[in-house]
């Protein structure tokens, strides 16, 4: 018997990929558990009189899928420290460590995904996450936030259209998509609610109209205000930054260009690298505009919320926008975004890029926006 909608517990499977992907299944564990009204508000494991408390929403079986990428792997591992410490059972597989791993990884998942209820899924528009899905009979799939990728995954799926992410969109596919187009199409039915089949997206984005049958939950980083700060916060502003420039998205020298002056226009004098950016970039950055690089060891939510953290925090169009205002509520921290001019994009860009990063920046909520680099 499948356990009670709203519930964690042992028969609730979650896939990750990536930290942010980590931290909002935690955010989803800690919002749908019955919370105790006392140990709560204790450090996890301390009871009153130091014994042990099971922490609400234990039970959880969260499994890694974990990337090659060396700074997603270190955030990873720390955000796997902070489940542990939740009371969750974490299994990290090295999906990706050679041509036979996802085979032994797949194998090795088989049984879990055949007793599971209830499936957790970051990325919807991972191929891994679509295989897996044709395996698990669970009735109850829930997807939680990887990004502003959860706008467009709604999008699709109320229009009926094969997953794609947004930056791809426009391309014709390649042999490998042609290859998977049914797994992929298979999984775009499982995560279509039915008879039987229940589908939740948990999110922080701005979704206004879903599918029918899909059932939108607000995520408003409770956990994350709850675990860490309030922070310190500084007189200065920092820079938030982005993987436009390594998805092909903008123009590398129009990209340091707009961080260039947005850093001297707001006094900005750190800059926080997206975990996917290169390092020659960031060598770049750091002569040309003499920002301090951090490289973060968890997700920015985390960082901000643990502080210092300055009084501005200016970024271009992305998932920040929505999840630090959220993250850093009853602060005094302003959120700033800068609109990405169309002369910035790539001549190989997605033809829906700059409607679809209009719409990231349009929609932010508690955000001061920027309408370009020259007024700000």
């Amino acid at each position: 018997m499948s356990p009670r909608a709203g519930t964690s517990g042992p028969h609730t499977l979650a896939f990750v990929e990536s930290p942010v992907q980590l931290l909002n299944v935690l955010e989803w564990a800690h919002a749908h558990a019955p919370h105790a009204t006392e140990a709560g508000d204790r450090a996890p494991g301390a009871g009153p009189d130091g014994s042990s408390v099971r922490p609400a929403g234990a039970g959880l079986t969260l499994v890694v899928l974990s990337p090659n990428d060396p700074m997603t792997r270190g955030q990873l591992r720390r955000m796997a420290e902070l489940a542990r410490d939740e009371g969750h059972e974490v299994r990290w597989e090295e999906a990706r460590g050679g041509t036979t791993a996802p085979f032994h990884t797949i194998g090795g998942l088989a049984p879990l995904l055949r007793r599971a209820h209830r499936i957790v899924m970051g990325d919807p528009f991972s191929r891994y996450v679509q295989l897996l899905l044709t395996i698990t009979k669970a009735r109850d799939l829930v997807v939680v936030d990887d990004g502003t990728a959860t706008m467009e995954f709604v999008a699709q799926l109320a229009r009926g259209e094969r997953l794609v992410r947004w930056h791809r969109r426009g391309g014709r596919p390649g042999a490998r998509d042609v290859l998977f187009a049914p797994i992929s199409s298979s999984a775009r039915r499982r995560l279509t609610p039915s008879e039987g089949r229940r589908v939740e997206v948990f999110s922080s984005m701005p979704i206004d109209s879903a599918p029918d049958g899909v059932t939108i939950t607000a995520n408003d980083f409770s956990w994350t205000r709850a675990r860490f700060g309030p922070p310190r916060i500084t007189k200065g502003a920092d820079l938030v930054g982005t993987s436009l420039v390594e998805t092909g998205v903008v123009d590398p020298d129009r990209y340091l260009e707009a961080v260039r002056s947005l850093a001297k226009a707001h006094g900005a004098t750190r800059y926080f690298a997206h975990r996917r950016e290169s390092t020659d970039k960031l060598h770049r950055l750091a002569v040309e505009t003499g920002l301090e690089i951090v490289r973060p060891d968890l997700p920015l939510e985390l960082i901000a919320r643990r502080g210092p953290i300055g009084r501005t925090i200016l970024s271009f169009p992305s998932t920040v926008v929505h999840t630090l205002p959220l993250a850093l509520v009853g602060t005094d921290v302003r959120v700033a975004v800068c609109d990405i001019d169309p002369a910035w994009l790539t001549e190989t860009a997605s033809p829906r890029a700059q409607g679809f990063l209009s719409g990231v920046t349009g929609t932010a909520r508690d955000v001061h926006r920027l309408s370009s680099v020259a007024t700000a």
